[in-house]
């Protein structure tokens, strides 16, 4: 007689039960890290496709965003940032509402906040699906100089756009409208999809220490 070796049904089953509690522990971490790397990408790519911009507008049009100027229309203004991002960039669609979240603040200023509200802010829509939120009546961003005060202007980056989960990025232990921790002292574990930045000149750097952390890597 031939003597044959197996599993029972009982340890197979108990087998892919392991299995299936072992993933489903694991799979929630793996896709937080593979979400967040995403975001830290989309994040970097957008900051420099938009410096990129206004760089571009300084060789064809020879202003910045310090030259920039609204009206009590802002977008038939020519010299006016929504123009200028308009004429340097792929924007399928634009909009009027600050974002999907009803309360943000886009600096570690606690004066500077955006609130959902019609015409108060445009929105513009990149056919990579990233946009950008700032209000409608900045004009003159500067870091200033001898001759001229500083006037920063901010915006959000949504690195997916409408899609979740919509939420501002923060240091760990950090809530959202806190600020309060400087970046050597940040870490952000799980990148969001949202990303205060300040822009002035020809810049457009991160305006908060978790939006700053992200890009260049944290602590």
């Amino acid at each position: 007689m031939t003597k044959k070796f197996g599993f029972t049904l009982a340890e197979v089953l108990i087998t892919l039960g392991i299995i299936g509690v072992v993933a489903a522990m694991t799979m929630p971490t793996l896709m937080n890290s593979t979400n967040g790397a995403q975001y830290r990408t989309a994040y970097k790519k957008a900051l420099s496709v938009l410096s990129q911009a206004v760089v571009l507008n300084v060789a064809l049009d020879d202003f910045d965003l310090s030259q920039t100027s609204t009206n009590s229309t802002g977008v038939t203004n020519d010299a006016s940032v929504y123009a200028l991002f308009m004429n340097r960039m792929n924007v399928v669609k634009t909009g009027a509402d600050a974002s999907d979240t009803d309360d943000w603040k886009a600096s570690n200023d606690a004066a500077v906040k955006f609130g959902k509200s019609a015409n108060t802010n445009y929105t513009l829509f990149f056919n990579d699906g990233i946009t950008f939120t700032f209000p409608n009546s900045v004009a003159a961003c500067t870091a200033g100089n001898a001759t001229v005060n500083e006037k920063l202007c901010y915006g959000v980056i949504d690195v997916n756009g409408a899609k979740n989960p919509n939420k501002l990025v923060v240091c760990d232990g950090e809530a959202v409208g806190d600020y309060k921790k400087q970046v050597d002292d940040c870490t952000v574990t799980n990148p969001t999809d949202m990303y205060p930045v300040k822009f002035y000149d020809q810049s457009i750097l991160p305006s908060t220490s978790a939006a700053e952390a992200v890009l260049y890597g944290g602590k």
